[in-house]
């Protein structure tokens, strides 16, 4: 249990944050157009990828007790850098534009089309869910897939939140302070994460 918690807190930290794919989600949830679909194509996907990570990085740092070294130093440094940019982030602040009416309705088809393209073409994706969470899994040996678990339903819980849950946090969210309070907490999380693999721990 444990071990999948700390998969939900890294799953949020790596998924919190003002991207192209949270905001389509965010405006899909707002326009209130295919939300269910949207951000279930956004969590199966994120399912399909940390599974890939867990499953294919987990082996084989099992098999090279030396690649178990340059995951954690290069995964420390991926995660402080991305630590930075979130702070960087924190400390300039963003304007997120999600009005109702900042886009036109749109089918079912264009709908998935978008969130696949947002999803599957983004290379941050890949490093998110497959090197950062499965390089983090296979520290946790045998209870690696209770982590990639924990990353799973924070994604799941995370764009479900965000596509039902923007109707009400709209004004809320439409303001760049909010959105610099997460990103704070982001950059503390992965600066916290670094520390561990930096240890070792």
């Amino acid at each position: 249990m444990l071990s999948a918690l700390a998969g939900m807190a890294f799953g949020l930290s790596l998924i919190v944050a003002v991207g192209a794919q949270n905001i389509f989600v965010l405006r899909q949830g707002l326009r209130r157009e295919h939300v269910g679909l949207v951000a279930g194509i956004c969590a199966v996907s994120d399912f399909v990828l940390i599974s890939a990570g867990v499953g294919g990085l987990g082996t084989l740092i099992q098999s090279f007790p030396t690649v178990v070294e340059i995951a954690r130093w290069a995964g420390a440094v991926v995660v402080l850098a991305y630590g930075g940019m979130a702070a960087r982030r924190a400390w300039k602040g963003q304007q997120v534009v999600m009005g109702r009416h900042s886009m036109t309705s749109r089918t079912v088809g264009a709908a998935v089309a978008t969130t696949l393209a947002l999803t599957w073409l983004n290379p941050h994706v890949y490093l998110d869910t497959v090197v950062l969470v499965g390089g983090l899994a296979a520290t946790h040996g045998d209870d690696r897939w209770w982590f990639g678990l924990g990353a799973c339903l924070a994604s799941t819980a995370w764009f479900v939140a965000l596509g039902y849950g923007a109707r009400y946090l709209a004004p809320l969210l439409e303001k760049p302070g909010a959105w610099r309070v997460l990103d704070s907490v982001v950059a503390l999380t992965m600066v916290a994460v670094a520390a561990t693999l930096i240890l070792g721990a």
